[in-house]
């Protein structure tokens, strides 16, 4: 049996606020074989996730939040916003499902945020993720002002 519980849940938030990348996963898969890779994923507001996409091969990426709040972006192939959702309680949204091939990125809202992720596997690192030519990457000086960027488009209190 898995269980997600309080302790796991509070030792991996615990991990993602001291990790320089601002979030830690915890795999639920135990190899990087399986068909589905689940995982639970902690973030914090400074994390920056790099717009991508997955396709060739083609894997759908499902969201379900567990505690705090998280943005979701959809994009289209030019770097345009198409669609945003908060996932929280506020918000009566829990989960989001995200087709393959779909540009998107994720964003906490708050401390201790935590999603379950689904994904199609097999976990390949050469061509899971296809970067957004037109998004700044990780760890660049632009990644910050694109993450305020992106969360300027929710009100002013975090809401669509």
């Amino acid at each position: 049996m898995m269980l997600i519980h309080d302790d796991l849940l509070d030792s991996l938030s615990q991990e993602a606020k001291d990790h320089p990348r601002k979030r830690r996963n915890h795999n639920f898969h135990t190899s990087l074989a399986d068909p589905i890779n689940r995982m639970l994923n902690a973030l914090e507001p400074e994390s920056y996730v790099c717009p991508h996409k997955h396709e060739g091969p083609d894997k759908r990426e499902v969201f379900i939040r567990l505690k705090g709040r998280l943005a979701v972006f959809y994009f289209d192939d030019a770097g345009a916003v198409t669609d945003q959702v908060v996932l929280g309680s506020d918000e009566g949204n829990y989960g989001v499902e995200i087709p393959a091939g779909t540009w998107h990125t994720i964003v906490a809202l708050e401390s201790g945020t935590i999603v379950y992720e689904i994904k199609d596997g097999p976990y390949h690192p050469e061509d899971d993720k296809h970067f957004a030519p037109w998004a700044p990457r990780e760890g660049s000086a632009e990644a910050s002002v694109y993450l305020q960027k992106l969360l300027s488009l929710l009100g002013a209190d975090g809401h669509v």
